[in-house]
């Protein structure tokens, strides 16, 4: 069927922090040198920030360099933080240690990234970028040399057996001399195009966590704005990577969410309910109760570091931000890395355009590579998989090689996919999970619930399986369906129908997004596609 197509010079796939800084720096280039530049910015979100799902404490590093007047023009950075603290927590009891000096948060400010974004957006409209929430691009569009040339969107109003209803519109084309990949996280396009260019040949596995967020409203006596709050242990074992956060800001609402590395080897763990026994702690507990909880959500976040880097360009485009995985673990931050990779991804281009140049942008990675983003991530490269040999391993390795080596030290520590870490089922320990309470923790339903997440029920699911057997004969079978424990939003169920046969039930409805199971499915069996645009979670401030 024949699409509508539209021209730019510069297509974005996302709105998050590194698209929306590319955008804002594109215009920004383009009046200094007196060039119009036509740059468009699709999300597959309801509107700009919807998707977003970060702590988050920024670094306004990169955002001082974007827009130096930012505190002028409004932005919504609130809260300074005021005081750090890091506790190694017990079943039973909280210790005080040292602040790691990458979590020292002096100069940082506890936001809701979503609300930033939704600023950027304002800011780069402003400046003439067109930006189009609601439409998921769902296709990479490629010319007769194979050189992309853009994307296209979903269509819309396509039944549940693939055939067109009386809604049905067709998605629409949208060319670019470039096309920046900023999808964030296991990106579903940015995993075709590590395929079809070789991206990651030569580089790491990219690995992952999953990290699941509340929002909360707490007692004023109880809040602490600026307060900044980590902690390692339990509920995790001691090979188990995971970590809790809690940052007070704005009035009296505190940000909770904890984080577990997806490498973890054991199928019968569940984040989700990992999450709400670290809110019944006796350390914790008391900060929520005669609180409100708000928001909940859930998003994979990448953790490979440095040696995880794939290459960056390709014919006719580039990956920036998460869809490239530039988080500093240690930091616990990602967003000012990935805006200064768009950022920096803006200039390689406008410089490419002055040159009359079209092919691979080869000057973004050296940027790249003489910028502080860079040095940043090397430093720390080998902290997160120092933790592969267990919690107290990780935490010596990381004291070695944070004061010792000072982040130069002569080898580098690697990864292994997530997927391949489950041991079966028969080999590890089933886990009893408390059931919650109501007042502190809660069931997946009344979470998803809290999440805003919808999706148009008479359209074909955006979680697909390559073997649909697969799901019973080998993760049933072997790994006790997984599936049902690491998706923090109930989509996956093992049922029995009248033939008493086991089904895997796909609730494609509660997707919020966090695209878990794409990544630790141990057969690789699950591929998250785009649903149709507008559709999945609609956070309020996170």
């Amino acid at each position: 069927m024949e699409r509508e197509s539209m021209q730019y010079d510069v297509v974005v796939v996302g709105a998050g922090p590194a698209g929306l800084a590319a955008a804002i720096r594109l215009k920004q280039l383009s009046a200094e040198k007196g060039r119009e530049l036509g740059v468009c910015v699709i999300e597959k979100g309801s509107e700009v920030g919807a998707h977003i799902l970060s702590g988050a404490v920024v670094e306004p590093r990169a955002l001082n360099e974007l827009i130096p007047d930012w505190k002028e023009k409004g932005a919504p950075l609130n809260t300074p933080a005021s005081e750090d603290r890091f506790q190694f927590l017990t079943a039973t009891k909280a210790f005080r240690l040292p602040t790691p000096p990458q979590m020292n948060n002096h100069g940082n400010y506890i936001v809701s990234l979503g609300n930033v974004c939704r600023w950027l957006a304002t800011q780069a409209e402003g400046l003439g970028v067109e930006i189009y929430p609601g439409f998921a691009a769902a296709e990479v569009l490629y010319d007769e040399a194979g050189r992309v040339k853009g994307v296209a969107t979903g269509n819309m109003g396509v039944g549940k057996d693939g055939q067109p209803t009386a809604n049905f519109t067709a998605g629409v084309e949208l060319h670019g001399r470039y096309t920046l990949f900023a999808e964030g996280c296991r990106g579903s396009l940015t995993k075709t195009l590590f395929e079809r260019f070789d991206l990651r040949d030569g580089v790491d596995p990219q690995t992952f966590g999953i990290g699941i967020k509340e929002i909360w409203e707490v007692e004023s006596g109880k809040h602490k704005k600026g307060l900044i709050s980590h902690s390692v242990g339990w509920p995790m074992d001691k090979s188990t990577y995971g970590g809790s956060f809690l940052y007070h800001f704005d009035e009296n609402l505190v940000s909770v969410g904890f984080v577990i590395g997806l490498d973890y080897s054991n199928p019968h763990l569940s984040p989700f309910d990992e999450f709400q026994r670290f809110k019944a702690h006796p350390a914790i507990r008391p900060t929520f109760e005669g609180g409100k909880r708000l928001v909940y959500g859930a998003r994979a976040i990448n953790e490979g570091g440095f040696q995880s880097i794939p290459k960056l360009v390709f014919p006719g485009g580039a990956l920036i931000g998460c869809a490239a995985g530039f988080v500093n673990v240690p930091k616990i931050k990602g967003s000012h890395t990935a805006m200064k990779s768009g950022m920096t991804a803006a200039e390689a281009v406008m410089a490419a355009f002055e040159r009359s140049e079209t092919g691979e942008l080869e000057d973004y990675p050296n940027r790249l590579k003489a910028s502080w983003l860079w040095d940043e991530l090397y430093k720390v490269r080998n902290i997160r998989p120092s933790f592969h040999k267990g919690l107290f391993a990780g935490i010596a390795y990381s004291a070695v090689d944070t004061y010792l080596f000072r982040g130069k030290a002569p080898w580098t520590f690697h990864h292994k996919p997530d997927h391949g870490q489950l041991l079966p089922a028969a080999e590890t320990p089933a886990i009893a999970y408390p059931k919650p309470d109501g007042v502190v923790s809660f069931d997946k339903t009344s979470s998803v619930y809290l999440s805003n997440t919808n999706h148009e029920e008479n359209q074909p699911s955006h979680l697909t399986l390559r073997d649909p057997s697969v799901a019973i004969r080998i993760n049933l079978a072997v790994y006790d369906a997984p599936e049902q424990r690491y998706c923090p939003a109930g989509v996956y169920e093992i049922v029995r129908g009248s033939d008493s046969q086991p089904k895997l039930q796909i609730n494609a409805q509660n997707c919020v997004h966090c695209k878990t199971c794409d990544i630790k499915d141990p057969t690789q069996n699950i591929n998250w596609v785009v649903p149709e645009g507008g559709g999945g979670p609609n956070y309020p401030n996170m």
